[in-house]
């Protein structure tokens, strides 16, 4: 089996355990969305919510960060892993937002990660989630992991690992594969001690040649 097949086949038996697959991140507008990507990395996506949800009653607007002080910022956002530098990227990217592109969010990777605390997989994050284009396949730790498990990628390069997936699945199916791996490697393909018996893919993964 190739891996273009193998891809049609992990999405088909991943949708059936996940009907609802999309990001966890609780939003409203593309810059909540922007905001609390920024605020999820090395930090779980609980977490992050729970910080939003105060968050956005205070400040939800690219201009409503311009006036708040750095300090009110790292006040709001201080329970996750390195708020402080969050908070000036955050800060930093509201202003520019505002200057550059009116108050709106731009919806062009190459405008995103010009942005502080964006880098591609918060572009490709923001891109599907909120905008519906796929313009790459977002890598986070999970879907690191099952590519490499699944013997979808040998590369250990985020970047490379997302050209190795994008060159096997269909354009159309971007957004879907990330979430789904997402899912699936937070409930099932664990980091540590994967759930071999409970996993729906155990029967095309080489974990099943041991």
């Amino acid at each position: 089996m190739d891996n273009r097949e193998k891809i049609k086949i992990i999405i088909q038996k991943l949708e059936k355990l996940y009907p609802e697959a999309k990001t966890a991140l609780k939003f409203q507008t593309p810059f909540q969305l922007l905001v609390a990507t920024i605020l999820s990395a090395q930090t779980t996506d609980d977490r992050v919510n729970k910080v939003t949800e105060t968050l956005f009653k205070r400040m939800s607007t690219p201009q409503d960060f311009v006036k708040a002080s750095i300090e009110d910022i790292m006040h709001e956002i201080k329970s996750v892993n390195f708020y402080k530098n969050k908070a000036k990227n955050i800060k930093k990217t509201a202003e520019m937002i505002v200057k550059n592109y009116n108050g709106n969010v731009p919806n062009k990777m190459e405008e995103l990660v010009k942005l502080p605390g964006v880098a591609r997989k918060t572009a490709n994050i923001l891109l599907s989630e909120a905008y519906g284009i796929n313009e790459g396949i977002a890598v986070d730790t999970h879907v690191k992991r099952l590519a490499q498990r699944l013997a979808l990628s040998k590369n250990n390069d985020p970047e490379k690992i997302e050209k190795d997936l994008m060159e096997i699945t269909p354009k159309e199916r971007w957004r879907d594969l990330s979430n789904l791996l997402i899912l699936h490697g937070r409930r099932i393909c664990q980091a540590r001690n994967p759930k071999h018996n409970e996993c729906v893919l155990f029967d095309i993964c080489p974990s099943n040649q041991y």
